[in-house]
């Protein structure tokens, strides 16, 4: 089947594309039969150089059975050669098969969660029940902070004695 599309040509980040006419099984920027065009995609989108099409040469090929490409399609529908449409695809956007499944688990345990959490809160909540090792404790502390009182008040007696003395 043949093909009129675009070839890529230029330099790395500087794109230039020739219209080609090419087997469909041959590679983008490999062989082709005619060069039938150029596309600078650089230049604006109103300045006549940025699309030169040969039409008499392509309106040969699409006689002969040459399908245009889409981008090509667009160019060409321009000047009238071509009928062009805007694609549609409605399931485009629409996540596949595992991103479906994936979707459906997490709402699965999302729903399992809810309904432990729900659970949980209607069952009373059991009493705290006292702790015996709790009136320990403050009775361990008291001889601690008993201790730096006494460390403070050792050094302050023999200060008032050496003044006594002199």
């Amino acid at each position: 089947m043949l093909k009129i599309r675009l070839s890529r040509g230029g330099a790395k980040k500087r794109p230039y594309y020739s219209i080609v006419v090419a087997d469909s099984r041959a590679p983008r920027d490999g062989r082709f039969i005619e060069k039938v065009g150029a596309y600078n995609p650089l230049l604006k989108k109103d300045d006549p150089n940025r699309v030169v099409l040969k039409i008499e040469r392509i309106e040969e090929w699409v006689k002969k059975g040459a399908q245009p490409t889409d981008r090509v399609a667009r160019f060409l529908s321009q000047q009238g050669l071509v009928k062009w449409e805007h694609g549609n695809n409605p399931q485009k956007a629409e996540p596949g098969r595992k991103a479906k499944e994936r979707a459906e688990e997490r709402a699965q345990r999302e729903a399992d969660r809810a309904a432990a959490e729900a659970e949980a809160a209607a069952q009373p909540a059991p009493e705290p029940e006292p702790e015996a090792p709790a009136a320990e404790e403050p009775a361990a502390e008291a001889p601690a902070a008993e201790e730096p009182a006494a460390a403070e008040e050792a050094p302050a007696e023999p200060a008032a004695e050496d003044a006594k003395e002199g």
